[in-house]
């Protein structure tokens, strides 16, 4: 039925698939529960491969690159909605592992993990930027500069005289 045009009728029990008429397909629905339920036969073919993998198989995949890659795909898959939605992450991020080697992706994985980056592409970039060995700097809590024009509310007194340097914000209510 690739490609073609089909007509589905949804009641509050069943699914039917129509095509020309013909109903092709018919399914109990499921009670809400949020889960996935395809049906192995109505997936394809390049899809059924991944149906025995089990998140508990790409943290060990992941524990073999090194452990912080092994808790970013734990984290990954943890954060997802539903663990499978996580795989193609966990899987393109290990595979960075012949690109890079294993210790730059483990750096890179505990770089990610420290600014909680969650995606494929910022592990990628982390690691062709090269930061995966340079040192992440904290940002300071004071400004990068001082300037004149430049209020600072906290530590500065509201008045100096009858006239206030900073105002409240009751002040703008």
């Amino acid at each position: 039925m690739l490609k073609k045009e089909l007509w589905a009728l949804i009641t509050a029990r069943t699914v039917e698939v129509f095509h020309v008429g013909q109903r092709v397909a018919s399914h109990v629905r499921t009670s809400g529960n949020g889960r996935h339920s395809t049906q192995r036969d109505h997936m394809p073919a390049h899809h059924r491969f991944r149906e025995d993998w089990t998140p508990q198989r790409l943290q060990t995949w992941a524990a073999r690159v090194g452990p912080n890659v092994a808790i970013f795909a734990e984290v990954v898959m943890r954060d997802r909605k539903h663990p499978e939605q996580g795989y193609r992450t966990c899987l393109g991020v290990i595979r960075l592992a012949d690109k890079f080697g294993r210790d730059r992706l483990d750096a890179a994985c505990q770089r990610a993990l420290e600014i909680n980056a969650r995606s494929y592409s910022s592990i990628q970039s982390i690691l062709k930027n090269g930061l995966d060995s340079k040192p992440r700097t904290r940002a300071a809590e004071e400004p990068a500069i001082t300037h004149p024009n430049i209020r600072h509310t906290r530590g500065v007194p509201l008045k100096k005289g009858d006239a206030p340097l900073a105002r409240r914000a009751d002040y703008f209510h």
